[in-house]
C-alpha cells in the first residue's frame, strides 16, 4: 500500500510517497518558487540520489502533475504507474471548530473547508487547490485531509474563549484555535511509547520550536491548553512573528506609521520576532552565532526567546496541576541545546533538571532529563506527515472494515 502526503502552500508543494508495510519514505521533495519565475522541482530518491528540474510551474495542479511525473517516471520514479497510488493525505492547516479529528474528503467537507478560509486566508486556498489538483489528475482516488487545528478541539471555553462580547465569538467564531496540532499529537504520543507509559494518565508540555513556535499543554491525551491562538501569531516569539502583543501596540504603530491594515499584518508577522529584535535574521543558529561576536540585540533576541517559552511552561504547569514529561521538538527544539539550555535553567524547583552534558550537542531522539529530575525532559524529532499517512491509512483502509 502506497500513500502519497501532501503539503500544499501558497509558492510550495512538500510531498513525501510512504510504502505503508514498514512506514518508510520511498520519496520525497518539493516545489519551491511556484508560480514565479526560477520555479523548480527537487526530489530526493530511496537511495538518497537529489535530482532538480527546473520549469515554468505556474499553478498547483501543473505542480502536482510534476509530482506524479517524476514519482512514475523510469529514470527517477518508484511507481510503475499512478495505479499503484493507493490514497493521498493532505496537511490542511484550519478546520474551524468543525473538524476534531481527521476525514475522509468529500464535497461536503471541502465546502466546511472553504468556509474556513476567511480565518485562514493564507493557507486554506493552497490546501484546497492541492485537493482539487489530485481529483482531477487521479479521479476516484481517495483522500484524507488532516488539520492542524483538529488536536485542539479538545480545549475547554476557558481555555479558547476571549474576553471579547461574546456575540462576536458567535458571529464570526472568534476564539483560540492553536495550530501545529499534527505535530503535538505525534509527539506527545511518540513520548509516551518512548518512556513506557500510559498516554492517558500523563501530564506533558510540548514545545515545537521553529521559524514558526507554540507550546500545547496536553492533560490525559487531550490538548488542555495551546499558545498560538485565533491566528499562528499569537503565542511565543518566532522568526519572524511578534507573539503575544498589546493591541494598544498595534493601533500606536499603525497610527505613527500611517500605515493600514494589510501594511500592519506584514510588520507583525513578517518583520517582527528574532528577525526584527535581532536585526540580524530570523535564523536561529545566525543570531546564535552574532550573540557570540558580541552582538546585543542577537543576546537580547535570545534572551527573550527562552524566556517567553519558560513562561508558558510555568503557566500550563499551574493549570494543569503539575507536569510529568516535557518534550523539544521542531527544527530548534530537535537541534538547539543552547535554547533547551536556557528555558530549563532555573526550573529546578519545578522538578525539571536537565543533564548539562547529556544536552550538550544532542540531535537524536531520546531523554535528556537529569536522574533525579522529577519531570522527564525528551526531544522526540516529529514526523506530521507520517501521522497524516497514518490517519490516511486508519480511515479509507481500516475503519468500517469487517
Amino acid at each position: 500500500m502506497k500513500i502519497l502526503v501532501l503539503n500544499c502552500g501558497s509558492s510550495s508543494i512538500k510531498y513525501q510517497l510512504f510504502t505503508m508495510t514498514n512506514h518508510s519514505v520511498i520519496a520525497k521533495g518539493g516545489i519551491e518558487k511556484l508560480g514565479m519565475k526560477g520555479s523548480y522541482l527537487k526530489h530526493i530518491r530511496q537511495d538518497g540520489q537529489v535530482v532538480v528540474f527546473e520549469g515554468e510551474i505556474l499553478d498547483h495542479k501543473i505542480g502536482v502533475e510534476y509530482i506524479l511525473g517524476i514519482l512514475t517516471s523510469e529514470k527517477h520514479g518508484c511507481l510503475k504507474g499512478l495505479e499503484e497510488l493507493d490514497a493521498v493525505g493532505h496537511r490542511v492547516v484550519h478546520g474551524g471548530e468543525h473538524f476534531n479529528s481527521s476525514v475522509l474528503l468529500t464535497e461536503d467537507v471541502l465546502d466546511e473547508v472553504t468556509k474556513c478560509i476567511d480565518i485562514a486566508p493564507l493557507h486554506n486556498p493552497p490546501n484546497l487547490k492541492g485537493i482539487r489538483a489530485m481529483e482531477e489528475l487521479i479521479p476516484g482516488i481517495p483522500q484524507v485531509g488532516v488539520f492542524d487545528t483538529a488536536f485542539h478541539q479538545t480545549m475547554e471555553p476557558k481555555a479558547y474563549m476571549y474576553g471579547i462580547p461574546y456575540v462576536l465569538y458567535k458571529k464570526y467564531g472568534i476564539r483560540r484555535y492553536g495550530f501545529h496540532g499534527t505535530s503535538h499529537r505525534y509527539v506527545t504520543k511518540r513520548a509516551c511509547d518512548l518512556l513506557g507509559v500510559d498516554y492517558q494518565t500523563q501530564k506533558i508540555i510540548s514545545c515545537h520550536l521553529g521559524n514558526g513556535a507554540s507550546v500545547a499543554a496536553v492533560k490525559n491525551g487531550k490538548s488542555f491548553d495551546t499558545s498560538m491562538g485565533f491566528t499562528p501569531i499569537e503565542g511565543l516569539i518566532m522568526g519572524t512573528r511578534c507573539g503575544d502583543l498589546d493591541i494598544g501596540v498595534v493601533q500606536y504603530i499603525m497610527e505613527k506609521e500611517e500605515i493600514g491594515l494589510k501594511s500592519a499584518s506584514t510588520l507583525f508577522n513578517k518583520h517582527a520576532g528574532m528577525l526584527g529584535i535581532s536585526g540580524v535574521s530570523s535564523d536561529m543558529r545566525e543570531i546564535e552565532m552574532a550573540a557570540t561576536d558580541g552582538n546585543e540585540r542577537a543576546a537580547l533576541a535570545l534572551e527573550m526567546y527562552d524566556y517567553k517559552i519558560k513562561k508558558y511552561i510555568g503557566s500550563y504547569m499551574a493549570a494543569m496541576g503539575g507536569l510529568d514529561i516535557l518534550i523539544f521538538t521542531g527544527g530548534i527544539g530537535e537541534n538547539a541545546d543552547t535554547t533547551r539550555k536556557g528555558v530549563c535553567s532555573e526550573l529546578e524547583f519545578l522538578g525539571i533538571s536537565l543533564d548539562l552534558e547529556k544536552n550538550k550537542d544532542f540531535r537524536s531522539e531520546g531523554t535528556i532529563s537529569a536522574p533525579d529530575s522529577k519531570v522527564k525532559i525528551i526531544v522526540v524529532p516529529t514526523d506530521e506527515e507520517l501521522l497524516i499517512a497514518l490517519d490516511t491509512e486508519e480511515i479509507v483502509f481500516k475503519r468500517n472494515k469487517p
